[in-house]
């Protein structure tokens, strides 16, 4: 693109100043950025970059290892001390990069006492779990998964050059693979959300307005927070909108057509381990009263299957997803621990994928919960994600989650936390909706109504050993 159309825009106002940036600069920044990786590194180690502004130098710093074969671990700048240097030792990375602005400071790392695992052949980027349920895993991602994907998301979604595609998700995020790469291979105009006012709705909404994308992906927290900004219309401009990372509340999900009135919907299913993995398309209106949306169709050349143990659901009934696709990761970097989540059959690798789904008599699958966010209270089994659910369809609820926790006559308790966005609701009107729709042992025992909004990791996950933390 930058030999064909230099004076195109690459990145809509990425700089530091706010100015366009094109992709006849981009390729200029990113040869300079290769040639200093040369004249800095060796080529048998990666190197890692702390993801915070979304700047060229750090756009051109990711291109420069795409293109020259450098691996690159690509992290949350917000981790901990303590994670991140165990991450960076366990992916034997030789440098960390911290871009502010047009500047990049590199801190060189000393070689790690054990021997680091060995980086498969044609890695191109590391990228990390969210950390959810512990330290979080690598990820390395393939050469050739990485150009398998961004294909097929051009062919799907349309991208071309007159395209304008939003980026809310972080670096690190792998969301940024169609935001961002996706984009660029194909010659659209990526708009990058700065990540200091991500949680901001009212700026959301104007970058929306005013940059006029075609399609917008994003967690649930971006179109809670463009939903709550007030506007009437985000644009008539957006094409195809992306929901993924998370169950998207029906309230949320109803105030989509108000915000993007001509846009075609998407229920994305998928993970950083397999990349998009299954995608539902649907128009405004069929979906609005659906508690939970269907996962939809695999995309093309991946398969799915349903496991109850070691049987094949192949009929209604409920059991755990596992997937094989052309986008997925070999298998955790340094982290034996993790692989059986990873298994062979038919020839392929497939991917257990913790999710719980559940085959209606349509066939189609539905999202019932995870496997590690299932707890035994008082000897029956419960799926917090339920709660969560029911929490999020009382009118006044802005936000929910439940954490379970010990205690010592129960075992174990709920407790939930809701951000409401009315005065009418409390907590036991709270309890009474519950009482109405779950299991007597699956009401929580604690409402706690929360002033501010639900604290979230760097995926825009609610963060719930945080919420733990706020009742121990």
């Amino acid at each position: 693109m930058a030999a064909l159309r230099p004076g195109a825009v690459a990145l809509a106002g990425a700089a530091a100043e706010g100015a366009d940036v094109t992709y006849g600069e981009l390729a200029a920044l990113t040869e300079h950025t290769a040639a200093t990786l040369d004249s800095m590194f060796a080529a048998d180690r990666p190197l890692a970059l702390a993801a915070a502004a979304k700047t060229p130098a750090s756009i051109a710093l990711i291109l420069a290892c795409l293109a020259t074969g450098r691996p690159l671990l690509v992290i949350s700048a917000d981790l901990g001390e303590a994670t991140a240097s165990t991450l960076l030792r366990r992916a034997g990375a030789q440098a960390l990069a911290t871009v502010t602005g047009d500047r990049t400071v590199w801190t060189r790392l000393p070689a790690a006492a054990e021997a680091p695992a060995a980086v498969p052949g044609d890695t191109a980027l590391i990228l990390t779990t969210s950390g959810s349920t512990g330290v979080p895993k690598l990820v390395p991602l393939t050469a050739a998964a990485l150009d398998a994907f961004t294909a097929w998301a051009g062919s799907c979604f349309g991208l071309d050059g007159d395209s304008r595609v939003l980026n809310h998700a972080p670096l690190n995020f792998d969301l940024c693979l169609l935001d961002v790469w996706a984009t660029l291979r194909h010659g659209g105009r990526v708009l990058p959300v700065d990540p200091a006012r991500a949680a901001d709705g009212g700026y959301l909404a104007r970058l929306v307005r005013e940059g006029r994308p075609h399609v917008v992906q994003g967690v649930p927290l971006l179109f809670r927070l463009l939903a709550e900004a007030g506007e009437d219309t985000c644009s008539d401009d957006v094409r195809h909108v992306l929901l993924t990372g998370d169950h998207l509340a029906r309230a949320v999900r109803r105030q989509l057509p108000r915000l993007f009135p001509r846009a075609r919907l998407h229920n994305v299913y998928g993970c950083t381990e397999t990349n998009d993995s299954m995608l539902h398309s649907f128009a405004p209106a069929e979906e609005a009263e659906a508690e939970v949306l269907p996962l939809g169709e695999p995309v093309p050349g991946t398969l799915i299957a349903v496991l109850d143990g070691d049987r094949d659901v192949t009929g209604p009934g409920s059991g755990e997803l596992i997937v094989s696709t052309p986008f997925q990761t070999p298998g955790y970097l340094a982290e034996p621990a993790g692989s059986e989540r990873f298994l062979r059959r038919d020839g392929r690798t497939w991917y257990r994928t913790g999710d719980l789904v559940e085959r209606g008599a349509d066939g189609r699958l539905r999202l019932v919960g995870r496997t590690d966010f299932q707890v035994k209270v008082r000897g029956v089994r419960v799926n917090v994600e339920e709660v969560e659910r029911v929490l999020a369809g009382c009118p006044g609820v802005g936000e929910s989650a439940v954490v379970a926790l010990p205690d010592p006559e129960a075992g174990v308790v709920l407790h939930a936390f809701v951000r409401p966005s009315s005065d009418e609701v409390t907590g036991l009107k709270l309890r009474t909706l519950c009482a109405a729709r779950l299991n007597r042992v699956a009401i929580p025992s604690r409402f706690h109504l929360i002033a501010g909004p639900l604290p979230v990791g760097p995926t825009g996950k609610v963060d719930r050993r945080r919420l733990q933390e706020h009742v121990t």
